[in-house]
């Protein structure tokens, strides 16, 4: 099996190592979700590589607050390691390489196992946009349940096919959870990613609340959220500048 890896990886060949900002802008993601409670020792965030479609970066297999642009790994879609240079890969990185297959729109993907999100995946209670920053989960947040397709499982997305379903059921969605186990974020950047990462998280533990207080909820509908959601796409620049600063190393 470990010959078969290596010239799977022999005949994937990279248009280049990325630049140094993209690959410290990456690994400031990671350590950004950990900072704004998204990650804790386990999560990953990756962006499809900027000079090929068919490859992505994502750091090798670390807790998210120690990554460091020196972690970040080249991949093809299949989830062969381009150069692995003794590195191990996330074994979950089955799930960021066939969303990338199925959304040729999607440049970065965050998965975590955030606890405000898990009582949704596991509930018939849908996640809905509780105010401006969380826009786009007025689009709908599908539930990826693995028992459906694969029967009892560790949980863990660690195959082709497993990630191929996932994909599916995200769909064109910006979020998708997955039961008993957290969620997925992706976006057109790795800024908005991050942005949706931690404001699903925030958003959920905003809904909990509002349900204790009682009565009907004035969440965002569909409309709102698509107008405000470009709103936070053009203005994500300032949370991102503000988070990196934080992050700093």
């Amino acid at each position: 099996m470990a010959k078969a890896v290596r010239r799977a990886a022999s005949k994937t060949k990279s248009k280049g190592p990325a630049d140094r900002a993209v690959l410290e802008d990456l690994a400031a993601a990671s350590r950004i979700l950990v900072d704004q409670g998204v990650f804790d020792a386990a999560g990953h965030v990756s962006m499809r590589h900027p000079d090929n479609p068919k490859h992505f970066l994502m750091s090798r297999s670390l807790a998210p607050q120690l990554v460091t642009a020196s972690d970040i790994m080249e991949f093809d879609l299949d989830c062969v390691a381009i150069d692995p240079k003794g590195r191990n890969g996330f074994i979950e990185r089955f799930l960021h390489g066939e969303i990338y297959k199925k959304g040729a729109d999607v440049m970065a993907i965050a998965h975590s196992h955030s606890a405000s999100v898990i009582p949704f995946g596991l509930t018939n209670t849908p996640m809905r946009a509780m105010y401006h920053n969380a826009a786009f989960l007025a689009a709908g947040v599908p539930v990826f349940d693995i028992r459906q397709k694969f029967g009892v499982s560790d949980i863990v997305i660690s195959t082709q096919a497993k990630g191929a379903a996932l994909a599916q059921v995200l769909s064109d969605k910006p979020v998708a959870l997955l039961r008993a186990h957290g969620m997925v974020a992706v976006a057109g950047s790795l800024p908005v990613a991050v942005f949706r990462a931690i404001f699903t998280e925030v958003s959920a533990r905003v809904q909990l609340q509002a349900t204790v207080l009682g009565g009907p909820i004035a969440a965002l509908d569909m409309e709102e959220g698509r107008l405000a959601d470009v709103v936070n796409v053009n203005t994500v620049g300032r949370s991102w500048d503000l988070w990196k600063r934080r992050v700093r190393k």
